[in-house]
């Protein structure tokens, strides 16, 4: 079977095997830290570190570690990955590390790195397991920070709130407040709010897909036609 193609691969981490959306891993921090925009994008991008350098390490010893031993040697090395990414945070993103708390730690117990891990990166060549775990990583932060944002702007009227935490000093200010006067939705902040914002993200997915795959249908009808009607005979 040929291998899929870097576009295929994008592709398939940021859209069709989204592994928020489609995969439905890694939920506990996709609704736990997502009460706004900012702790999505800084908890995406932990874990999308932490995919691409885990995914290419076991590429590089997929042919040296034993079958029998390979899931715990695959934990390991993410577990590794995920201190190194954790004392990172607490030196240079202190204030976000605090917010996200916990959460860092469990990236270890991400369903979607270690099935990166077993399900392409040990199979696959260096450059491939790369690209994927970055298209997986960036499709994750992707729904991590519009999640985010959709729960932030509806429950207290502003977006990228405290960008200054991942940004600097230099974003400080940056985003939208629609000012003191909004009287937020207090759902969209809670456990519940964020299930139901992210059954519209699925729906509104579904609902592409579906309408995707009828303009694809309807392509296809019509160029089966076109050729019928060239060899048709004319009249007259």
């Amino acid at each position: 079977m040929a291998e899929k193609g870097y576009g295929a691969l994008i592709g398939e981490g940021l859209w069709s095997n989204n592994q928020a959306l489609v995969a439905m891993l890694g939920l506990c921090p996709l609704l736990a830290v997502t009460t706004t925009a900012t702790n999505g994008l800084g908890m995406g991008l932990a874990t999308t570190t932490v995919l691409v350098l885990s995914n290419a390490t076991i590429s590089l010893i997929r042919n040296l570690v034993r079958p029998e031993v390979r899931l715990p040697v695959f934990v390991l090395v993410i577990a590794s990955f995920v201190t190194a990414v954790e004392l990172t945070m607490q030196a240079q993103f202190y204030q976000l590390y605090l917010v996200l708390g916990l959460f860092i730690p469990l990236i270890v117990t991400n369903c979607a790195i270690i099935g990166r891990a077993e399900a392409y990166a040990s199979k696959a060549r260096l450059d491939r397991a790369i690209i994927d775990g970055l298209a997986m990583g960036l499709g994750f932060t992707l729904v991590l920070m519009v999640l985010g944002g959709m729960r932030e702007f509806l429950g207290q009227g502003t977006l990228f709130y405290q960008a200054e935490l991942l940004l600097g000093p230099a974003a400080e200010g940056f985003g939208l407040n629609l000012g003191e006067d909004y009287q937020g939705a207090l759902l969209a902040m809670l456990p519940p709010g964020a299930f139901i914002g992210l059954g519209f993200l699925i729906a509104l997915k579904n609902l592409i897909d579906k309408a995707a795959e009828r303009r694809q249908r309807a392509q296809r009808a019509s160029a089966e036609l076109a050729p019928r009607h060239e060899m048709a005979p004319s009249s007259g």
